[in-house]
């Protein structure tokens, strides 16, 4: 094996999981204010209605397809016939294409919005320029790499699931043409800088609101009253 090989599919994996969970308690533990969304909705809500809930209903659908590939045995069952293996490739094209187009939208909000851009980090940017980077690529695997759903059963999940056992196996993944190969980088990549943005609250279940008392909102601002004529 190719030492470029071994740092970029062994060592750089784990650097970014640990990186991503060492960070992330740092910031729960210590910095717990930052864990948060920040949510910018009070600053402008138009352009982030259309752009937030199509982005994360679409991104949602493809992540759990990604992860039911991991179940190899059910999943390779599932997508065998022709009838449900193609409907599910175009669904995947695009809801690709919906997620990159979303997130420019919410981009394009964050440019033009002086208050948004002003609560905007450089983890931030870093976070947005890699996931819109990340999804033009599958976007582009998707349009041009076909059936997908079938070979990612074979070279990333073996792969993967050799990392989680500590005993990597990184052929299944180092003969695959380039593009695929950093698709595959790039989610570690997004793994390593997760920690760093506002995206760190996803891994956090606000379960306190189960049995939390509910909040009373009062606003202590004097109504002015008109002089009567």
């Amino acid at each position: 094996m190719r030492t470029l090989d071994i740092l970029l599919f062994v060592v750089f994996p784990y650097l970014a999981v640990a990186l991503a969970v060492l960070v992330g308690l740092y910031r729960y533990f210590f910095d717990r204010f930052s864990f948060s969304s920040f949510s910018s909705q009070f600053l402008e809500n138009r352009a982030l209605f259309f752009g937030s809930a199509p982005w994360h209903y679409a991104l949602l659908i493809i992540l759990a397809a990604h992860l039911a590939g991991m179940f190899t045995g059910i999943w390779s069952r599932f997508v065998a016939p022709p009838s449900r293996l193609y409907p599910l490739e175009a669904l995947g094209a695009a809801l690709g294409l919906s997620t990159v187009v979303t997130l420019a939208v919410l981009t394009l909000r964050r440019l033009v919005n002086p208050r948004i851009r002003k609560v905007t980090t450089l983890p931030d940017w870093l976070l947005v320029i890699v996931l819109m980077a990340q999804l033009s690529v599958g976007v582009y695997i998707a349009l041009f790499y076909r059936w997908g759903s079938l070979w990612y059963m074979y070279t990333a999940v073996p792969w993967m699931i050799s990392l989680l056992k500590l005993q990597p196996q990184i052929q299944f993944v180092t003969s695959l043409p380039w593009i695929i190969k950093l698709h595959y980088l790039g989610g570690f990549l997004l793994v390593a800088i997760f920690p760093f943005t506002r995206l760190v609250h996803v891994v956090v279940f606000p379960i306190t609101y189960l049995w939390r008392p509910y909040q009373v909102v009062v606003w202590n601002i004097r109504r002015r009253i008109a002089p009567a004529r």
